[in-house]
C-alpha cells in the first residue's frame, strides 16, 4: 500500500475552520455574549489545573503570545489580567470568533491569522508564549516549538500542551471503542513524556506536568457516557495521585529560553 501524503498546512487550516467551536457547550448563538461566557465556562471546568498552573495575573504588563488561540478563551484570561496580548491562529473563522470575544469584554488585543510554523513577528519579541493544544495538530510541530522559542525573550516561559499517548484516556477511548475528540483532524499526533521533551531540546530548562484527569462529560451521552460519568469519574480520581499522575492525559510543558 502507498503511504498516505502528508497533510498541508491549507488541509489543517480548512479543517479548524469549520471546527473552531463546539456547538454542543452552548444553546447561544456562537459569536455572541453568552455563547464565549459558556465556552469560558466549559474550558475551565475540563481544564480546570490550568487556573492552578498558569499565573495569569503575574503577565501583568508583559508581552503575551497566545498561539492557536481558538475563540480567545485563553487570551482574553490574559488580557483580563493585564497582559498586552498578541493571538494567532491559522484559521480564520478563529480568528473573527477571537476578535469578537475581545470586543464583547472591552478588552484589547492584536488578533490575527498566521501559521504558528512560520510566525510572522522578530526574534525575542514576547515574554511569554502560551501554545495549548496545537502541537499536536500542526504539520510539523518541530517547526512550531522552535518559531515560538524563537520570538521568545531570553529568560522568557513558553508553555506547550499535547496529548500523552501512555494515558488513561487513550486507553479507555479504545477500550470503550469512542473515538477521541478530533481524531478526524488530519493531524493528530500523541506523545510520550520522552518524546515531548525531545522536542523541547532547545530550550535551557523544561518540565513537563502531566494533567487532565477525568471529569464528568458533557458531550458523551448513552450507556457509555452514563458508566464513565457514574463509575470510571469516581473511582480514577480516588485513586492516589502519585499512582496515576503520569496517565494524565494532557502533557504541559514550561519552559524556559
Amino acid at each position: 500500500m502507498t503511504p498516505a501524503a502528508p497533510a498541508s498546512n491549507d488541509a489543517v487550516r480548512q479543517y479548524w475552520n469549520t471546527r473552531i467551536h463546539d456547538l454542543e457547550i452552548s444553546q447561544h448563538a456562537p459569536g455572541t455574549p453568552g455563547f464565549f461566557a459558556d465556552l469560558d465556562e466549559y474550558h475551565f471546568d475540563k481544564l480546570h489545573h490550568l487556573l492552578r498552573l498558569i499565573d495569569f495575573d503575574a503577565q501583568r504588563g508583559k508581552a503575551v503570545l497566545d498561539v492557536g488561540c481558538g475563540a480567545g478563551v485563553d487570551a482574553v484570561r490574559f488580557a483580563s489580567s493585564g497582559a498586552v496580548v498578541t493571538a494567532v491562529d491559522i484559521a480564520p473563522a478563529a480568528v473573527d470568533l477571537a476578535t469578537r470575544n475581545f470586543e464583547h469584554r472591552h478588552l484589547s488585543a492584536d488578533v490575527r491569522e498566521a501559521d504558528g510554523e512560520r510566525l510572522p513577528f522578530a526574534d525575542s519579541s514576547f515574554d511569554f508564549v502560551f501554545a495549548h493544544g496545537v502541537v499536536q495538530y500542526t504539520t510539523d510541530d518541530q517547526a512550531l516549538v522552535n518559531e515560538c522559542r524563537r520570538v521568545l525573550r531570553p529568560g522568557g516561559v513558553a508553555v506547550f500542551q499535547v496529548y500523552n499517548r501512555v494515558s488513561w484516556l487513550n486507553l479507555l477511548s479504545k477500550i470503550m471503542k469512542v473515538g477521541l475528540e478530533h481524531e478526524d483532524a488530519p493531524v493528530l499526533k500523541k506523545y510520550s513524556i520522552s518524546e515531548f521533551q525531545r522536542l523541547l531540546t532547545g530550550f535551557s530548562r523544561v518540565e513537563v506536568v502531566p494533567e487532565r484527569f477525568p471529569v464528568k462529560s458533557r458531550l458523551h451521552k448513552g450507556w457509555k457516557g452514563a458508566v464513565f460519568n457514574t463509575m470510571f469519574v469516581g473511582t480514577f480520581n480516588a485513586l492516589p495521585r502519585s499512582l496515576v499522575r503520569r496517565f494524565g492525559w494532557h502533557l504541559l510543558a514550561f519552559c524556559t529560553k
